[in-house]
This record gives C-alpha cells, structure tokens and sequence, in this order.
C-alpha cells in the first residue's frame, strides 16, 4: 500500500466517515477542523434506502444511530394563530432513519478519535503539490507532508478553493437563506413539528431528543446577500428583518436566537464541479456536489461518498490516479441523482406571493387524498438507492 498518509479537511460527517474506512483499509489519517471543537449544531438527517442502511450497518454504527433517532412524526402546516392547515407524512421528512447532526457527527467521532488525529482550531492555509506528495500549511500548526489531501469541508470549502479556484465557479445560490438554532419545546411539541409560511418567509419548530428541546428552523427568499459568514450578529440581525412581526411564534423565537449557542445561517446553495480531483487532492460530500440542505440527501450522499472513495483508495493500493478516477466514475451519477432532490424546491418552500403560498398550504391539505399522495418520499428513495456497492473485499485492520 502506497500514500498512506492522508489528510482530511472538516470534521463534519464526510470527514471522519471517510477516516473510519481509510483506517480500515490501513490507511493513516489526520482530520484538520476549523472549528475548536465538535458542532452540536445543525439540521436533523435522514438516511433512506438500502444504499445508506448498507453503508451505516458495515461501519457498525447503525445501532448506535438506532438509539438517538428523533422518531419523528409528521408535520403540520399551521397559520398565524397557529391552528394546523395541513399535514406531510413522516417519510417524506424523516426516510427510514433520522438523527440530529450533532449526534451522528459524536457517533463518527467516538468511532474514529482513537486512530485518527483530530486538529482542533485550525485550517489548511494553502496546499503545494510535487510528484512525491503535498506540502500543506495550516493556520496554526507547523506545515507537514501528506501523501493525499481530501477536503471534505462543506458548501464553502476551503481546500476546494486552494485547489479548484474561487467559490463563485462552483457553487450555485439557490435564491433561499436557511438558519437553525436549539430552542425550548415551548409548544410541546411531541415528536413533530410545526411550520408557518408567509410569502417568501417560512418559520418552524420541531421537537428534538426525546422532545426536552426544540429546533427552530427559519427559510427566506433572496439573492445572494454581501454577509461575513463569521459575522453572527449582522446574520441575526438579517434574520430579524425579514421574520420581526410576521406572526405565529416567529418573534418568541427570534428573541430565542440572540441566546442560542449553536446559532447556524447561511446560503442554501449546490456545488456544480466537472471533477472532483486534480493531482493528489479529492474532493468529498457537500464540498463535492452538496445537493442543498433542501434536498434531504447530503449525509446520505457523504457516507456513501466516503466508503466508495476509501474502498477505490484501496482496490488500487494506494494508487491515487486510478482510485480517484474510478470513485468518480461510481458516485458522479448517484450524486446527479441526488442533486436533482434539490431542484426546485426552494420554490415550494418559499413561494413568492401570499397567493401561492396559500395554494401550496391548500395543495397540502388535499394531498393525502390524491393518487400520487407518496410520490414524492418514493422518488426520495430511488435517488437515495441509485447506487451498487461494491464489496471491498478484506480491510487491513478491524
């Protein structure tokens, strides 16, 4: 086995996912992390399909996943006096299994931290390859040499700009702005959610570990906007304007946010590359071809990526011109698939006017009752099992 030396950017979920296989495969990874610690953070995601089930039960996680799902029901639809106007079944939110990001990304972490090295606080400054590996500076720490660098570091990330070129080439804005934030399951909310929508503004709570807390969950409409992305208070600030005053809970929960510790905003945006790898450099999950945090697939497609990239690292012994080929030859169309999960659902979150808002509440309604009432959980999951595993054969170490 030849470049055993890897070094992962982001410590997110495609991050240690892939340093679980690389380790397996007996392979030596380090993980670099900007954040000083783990993000409690963040959406609840959804696994669905065999393809993802697969993935989770021969990493030897599922059960523990088992144990923190959220068990979430369906979601109501609500107006400004907060009386339910409609419903959407659990599968199409929740797929077979759903976990907090938080706890999946402790669970990949727990599994990993004993054979992987975890930098804390720090992040790649710039990356300078030559025929025999990579110099890599950091922020922080000294510069070292790695055989192979994988950026596994989001919509925004950063190897990707070091290796590919800017941000802008790359990523298309969806026209919506999302923010999260942990809040008290002050409705009482038992293992649902509550969702308020106005034109081009959609506000909702849903319950979380085991309903002692709550999530709140706001989506608004617009262009691409000139904001630090460190910058916390002008992205309340942001948020205020466009919620303050538009009835149901909104305002309780935006005087919630200015206390929230793990206060997430950003850009809902996909990733758009004709390649994924150039040199000794990979690229992984959402840095690769992030679907949108609106398309349910991001984890789904994170986990998969990382076995399939760890697995073709391995099938090769090491030999990186051929792995990299072949792990974008088999996730290229399955991530295509789970891109188009994203298409066009900004619309529907947020539609335009009070009009088609009103008509999407009233659609909704109705849906239940219409033929095609599971049309869209059914196409979810035949983009989520678009893919053949490969058996990877024996793994260097258990």
């Amino acid at each position: 086995m030849k470049n055993t030396r890897v070094l992962i950017s982001g410590a997110s979920v495609a991050g240690p996912a892939l340093a679980h296989w690389l380790h397996r495969h007996g392979f030596a990874p380090t993980i670099v992390e900007r954040a000083p610690a783990l993000r409690d953070g963040g959406h609840a995601v959804d696994f669905r399909g065999e393809a993802h089930l697969t993935v989770l039960r021969r990493m030897g996680i599922l059960a523990d996943l088992e144990r923190v799902r959220t068990g979430m029901g369906s979601m109501a639809y609500v107006n400004h006096a907060g009386k339910p106007v409609a419903e959407l079944p659990a599968d199409l939110f929740a797929g077979d299994l759903e976990v907090l990001r938080g706890d999946l990304s402790r669970i990949l972490y727990d599994a990993t931290e004993r054979h992987t090295e975890y930098l804390f606080g720090d992040s790649v400054t710039s990356l300078q390859e030559d025929a025999d590996g990579v110099t890599v500076t950091f922020e922080r720490a000294a510069p070292r040499r790695f055989d192979l660098v994988i950026g596994a570091d989001g919509l925004h990330s950063t190897t990707r700009r070091l290796a590919f070129g800017p941000e802008e080439r790359f990523v298309k804005h969806l026209g919506v702005y999302c923010a999260i934030f942990t809040t008290g399951n002050h409705l009482g909310l038992d293992r649902t959610g509550h969702a308020h929508r106005t034109a081009g503004r959609l506000a909702a709570m849903y319950s979380a570990r085991d309903n002692t807390e709550a999530k709140a969950v706001f989506y608004f409409g617009s262009p691409l906007l000139d904001l630090d992305r460190r910058d916390v208070t002008r992205q309340q600030a942001v948020l205020a304007e466009h919620f303050a005053g538009t009835g149901w809970e909104s305002d309780r929960l935006l005087d919630d946010m200015r206390h929230a510790t793990d206060f997430y905003f950003d850009s809902v945006g996909q990733v758009r590359m004709d390649r994924w790898t150039r040199g000794r450099v990979a690229l992984l999950g959402d840095a690769a071809s992030c679907p949108s945090s609106l398309s349910g697939m991001g984890s789904g497609l994170a986990l998969v990526g990382a076995y399939v990239l760890a697995g073709e690292l391995a099938a090769a012994h090491g030999d990186h011109r051929v792995a990299f080929a072949r792990y974008e030859r088999e996730m290229r169309p399955y991530a295509e698939g789970c891109q188009k999960m994203g298409d066009g659902v900004a619309r529907l979150m947020v539609p335009g006017s009070r009009t088609a808002a009103a008509l999407l509440d009233r659609y909704y309604k109705v849906m239940p009752y219409l033929p095609g009432r599971n049309m869209a959980a059914r196409i979810a999951r035949k983009a989520a099992e678009n893919i053949t595993l490969r058996d990877y054969g024996p793994v260097a170490a258990r």
